[in-house]
C-alpha cells in the first residue's frame, strides 16, 4: 500500500527537504511547493514575531481531509502538509505544502487549493507581536 499523504504539526523547525523528498516520485514530472514565511511587517506595523497555536487533534484531521480531497479532486500523486506551532521569528517557516503530479498544472492547482482551504478550515491561530502590543489574526474557524 502506498502512502500518499504526509501531515504534520510540530513545534520543531519545518524541513523543506522532508516535504520535497516525500512527494518526489519517478512517475511525477512536476512538484509544486508553497512555503509560507514570517514577514517583518503587516498593515504598516513592524512584526517582531508570530505565535501559532491550535487545537492539534482537530487540525490534523482537517489537514488530512484537505489532502484527501486534493487527491480526489486533482490528478496528483502525493501531498505533504506541514505546519509549525509556537513562536516563529522573521524568516521562519510556519507552513509547507508540497504536491507532486505527472504534469505541473495539477500540482499547482492542488497546492493552491490546499493552502487556501487550510487557512479557511484548520483550527490553527496566529498572534502577531509588535513593539506596542499584539493582535490575533484569522481567528476562525
Amino acid at each position: 500500500m502506498t502512502i500518499n499523504t504526509s501531515i504534520k504539526i510540530t513545534s520543531e523547525k519545518l524541513n523543506l527537504n522532508e516535504c520535497y523528498n516525500f512527494v518526489q516520485d519517478a512517475s511525477c514530472g512536476g512538484i509544486a511547493l508553497f512555503v509560507g514565511t514570517v514577514r517583518n511587517a503587516t498593515k504598516n506595523k513592524e512584526v517582531i514575531l508570530l505565535d501559532f497555536s491550535g487545537y492539534e487533534p482537530m487540525a490534523i484531521k482537517e489537514m488530512q481531509k484537505i489532502a484527501d480531497r486534493a487527491l480526489e479532486k486533482f490528478d496528483i500523486h502525493k501531498i505533504s502538509i506541514h505546519h509549525a506551532v509556537g513562536e516563529l521569528k522573521i524568516g521562519d517557516i510556519p507552513v509547507i505544502i508540497a504536491v507532486s503530479s505527472a504534469h505541473r498544472k495539477a500540482a499547482f492547482e492542488a497546492c493552491e487549493f490546499a493552502i487556501d482551504t487550510l487557512k479557511e478550515t484548520v483550527p490553527i491561530w496566529k498572534k502577531e507581536h509588535f513593539e506596542d502590543g499584539e493582535v490575533w489574526v484569522n481567528s476562525h474557524p
